[in-house]
């Protein structure tokens, strides 16, 4: 009955130790004691035989089947019939008991993020793990999904269950942690019970005696008068799917500026970034970038004329996972590394900007030679940022550019977006995170099933009305 916190910096071995626990990858030295047994795991077989389960980052429900079918795969004592009214019986009793209800005959395609999640942890449960290691849980959910997680892991905790919660951010280790261990280049810097924690000592041993700079963002006056880096004009986007369409946008963003959007997770965030960089096609209405029309263009049309794309999810939108971090700064802009009339790519060039945008972050760099896809799911977010910020780019779309980062990446890239917006760049900055909405933004727009439902300038509003703006709970202020 306890929830154990393992914290650390991205990079700091976090995940690796967790799968090491789970039997994803063997011990080189040292040994795995469990009820006071030492075990050893050759795979996570092992691991599950000992009631040991794990939901990881990258969630490994199969789309088209349902939920019933996944949970199914999962159990160990699986018959040659499935029994569906026995499993959906036993989902029923454990959903309810935990507040993980989810329809069991929905295709895990129809399902939110969240309800994919709760899929997750109903597998273990089902399959009787008494051990559970979540993996960055909270990296994928919204806020308010995040509070419905913490109540879950309470409910599991009074039953008796141990879970070691793997993250980096140190506000929810402190709501919801029993016991904190702290994790830094791959050793452990140190244990702290709850009752000793404070956010200060959790930094230093995270950082070291790292000062971190807090963002400073110098309000500037109205931008108005200067022509529009990007203007939509009423467009509106046909939904696909269980995807919301867009209706009637009309929104400007100019240089220097950062506009923030708000918004719960579904209500058209990925939409509106999708429209801006060609890959939504508009049904109604017009889309203007730098002076041009640019309604149909391509996205390789958008990032020539200088628009630069931190998408929402680095490894399958933004990198090629078998090629190395270098490799893929170098493909993402053949004009610039191009020799010999494109028989020849500059990698060593392509190296050395990657290192300077590392450097310019003012943050330690992972190793940029191996296949990206072998990097911790926060050193990938780190590479494809430092690529697109290293672009001199005139328009910024940043999907959650610090989602899933520990907070000195998160404040140094923050900065570095202030910086650029203060030398003249325009950022549309889509986040789920309102204090960095509120910190960050010269102007701030709240999306609501598709429509904007409000425009604000930070200082003249607050999070509480926002928040009642997101969720359809207030009128609108357009």
């Amino acid at each position: 009955g306890e929830i154990h916190a393992l914290l650390g910096e991205n990079g700091a071995g976090k995940s690796t130790l967790s799968k090491i626990l789970y039997g994803f990858y063997k011990l080189d030295s040292g040994e795995i004691r469990f009820l006071n047994k030492t075990v050893h795991f050759h795979s996570p077989q092992d691991a599950r035989k000992l009631h040991i389960g794990m939901v990881f980052q990258n969630f490994t429900l199969i789309p088209a089947m349902t939920v019933i079918e996944n949970i199914a795969l999962f159990l160990p004592d699986l018959g040659v019939v499935l029994d569906r009214k026995q499993i959906i019986k036993k989902i029923d009793s454990i959903s309810k008991r935990f507040h993980l209800e989810v329809d069991p005959l929905a295709p895990v395609w129809q399902l939110s993020i969240g309800e994919q999640q709760k899929v997750e942890v109903l597998k273990l449960l089902l399959a009787n793990v008494k051990l559970l290691i979540l993996d960055e849980p909270t990296k994928v959910l919204a806020p308010h999904e995040i509070a419905g997680l913490f109540k879950v892991m309470r409910g599991l905790k009074e039953e008796g269950y141990a879970i070691i919660f793997i993250t980096h951010k140190i506000r929810e280790v402190l709501e919801c942690a029993d016991r904190i261990t702290v994790m830094r280049r791959g050793r452990v810097t140190g244990q702290l019970m709850r009752s000793e924690a404070s956010e200060d000592k959790i930094i230093e041993m995270m950082f070291g005696k790292t000062k971190i700079k807090q963002v400073e963002r110098i309000v500037k006056a109205g931008t108005t008068s200067l022509k529009p880096l990007l203007e939509i004009k009423k467009a509106s986007t046909k939904a696909q799917g269980f995807s919301v369409g867009l209706k009637d946008i009309d929104l400007n963003i100019f240089q220097g500026e950062i506009v923030g959007v708000a918004g719960v997770s579904g209500n058209g965030q990925k939409e509106l970034g999708d429209l801006i960089l060609g890959l939504l096609k508009c049904e109604e209405g017009h889309k203007f970038l730098f002076g041009k029309n640019a309604t149909h263009w391509p996205i390789g049309r958008v990032r020539k004329e200088g628009a630069a794309f931190i998408p929402e999810n680095p490894l399958s939108m933004a990198a090629v996972p078998n090629m190395t971090s270098q490799e893929n700064m170098a493909v993402n802009n053949t004009r610039k590394y191009s020799r010999r009339h494109g028989f020849f790519i500059d990698l060593d060039t392509a190296l050395a900007d990657l290192e300077g945008s590392f450097e310019n972050l003012g943050l330690t760099a992972p190793p940029f030679l191996c296949p990206i896809k072998t990097l911790s799911g926060g050193n990938i977010q780190r590479v494809i940022v430092a690529r697109e910020l290293a672009q001199s780019a005139e328009l910024i779309v940043a999907f959650y550019p610090t989602k899933g980062l520990d907070v000195l990446s998160t404040t140094a890239i923050q900065q570095v977006l202030v910086r650029l917006r203060n030398s003249g760049c325009g950022i549309i900055l889509i986040s789920d995170d309102l204090e960095e909405l509120f910190s960050m933004s010269d102007r701030l727009i709240v999306l609501y099933q598709g429509k904007i439902v409000g425009h604000f300038k930070p200082e003249e509003t607050n999070m509480v009305d926002i928040g009642h703006l997101m969720t359809g709970a207030r009128g609108q202020n357009v």
